[in-house]
């Protein structure tokens, strides 16, 4: 029986891996230039490469590419996140709430499997393969919503401020937690109830974006029980 083959990272991949994890751990704050020829240096490659990583960084909300200065880490102010959450609530509610009489038993599956592993992952603390797969389980039912417009300005979303979504899933406690609201998402699938769906889908979406505000977990768990939540 052949062998898998298996797939290694290109140097732009690493590149961009390199830089995203220098600005999700802190390693590089926000205002912080990156140097182009500091990475061509340490990659051993031309800057080519580099200024194609830089763009699909700058996509993504990681950098902020500057005439005449270069890259530097993006600053996002509390309006920025708040904007982005609650855009991404509304959408991916409504699209939550069509995909509920859509949904196979076979997606069903997907989404319980999906779920199953994201809690293996959680439980590992691994955050890379949480945030890939966390992907996967929104984009069965964002797909399920059969709204091809609707599909692409959630995805145009999401790309843009990926970065907020990798910090507020690297927080302690966040996958746990995340875990757990797609388990009640799941049952109202099941249940094929879209009011209940599109809600805890808002939720969802509105939850990470507080424990990003409220700096962690702990904080909003603490807040939403002082107000009784």
């Amino acid at each position: 029986m052949p062998k898998p083959i298996e797939k290694h990272p290109t140097l732009r991949e690493k590149i961009l891996e390199n830089i995203r994890d220098a600005i999700i751990s802190g390693s590089l704050k926000e205002g912080c230039k990156v140097s182009e020829p500091e990475l061509a240096e340490r990659f051993g490659i031309s800057r080519t490469p580099i200024r194609e990583a830089f763009r699909q960084l700058e996509s993504e909300g990681y950098l902020t590419v500057i005439p005449r200065r270069g890259a530097v880490v993006s600053e996002f102010n509390l309006k920025e996140v708040e904007d982005f959450y609650a855009i991404k609530s509304i959408l991916e509610g409504y699209a939550a709430q069509r995909a509920c009489q859509r949904l196979t038993d076979k997606e069903l599956e997907r989404l319980h499997s999906i779920n199953a592993r994201l809690g293996e992952l959680a439980a590992a603390n691994d955050v890379k393969g949480f945030f890939k797969l966390h992907d996967e389980f929104h984009a069965v039912f964002i797909n399920a919503s059969d709204n091809e417009k609707l599909k692409e300005m959630i995805y145009s979303l999401i790309t843009r401020f990926q970065r907020l979504r990798h910090m507020s899933l690297s927080l302690p406690g966040r996958m746990a937690v995340s875990v757990q609201e797609h388990d009640k998402i799941l049952d109202a699938f099941r249940c094929r109830d879209a009011e209940a769906a599109s809600r805890l889908v808002q939720k969802n979406a509105e939850y990470g974006g507080r424990v990003l505000i409220d700096g962690g977990v702990t904080a909003t768990l603490a807040a939403e029980f002082k107000m009784g939540r």
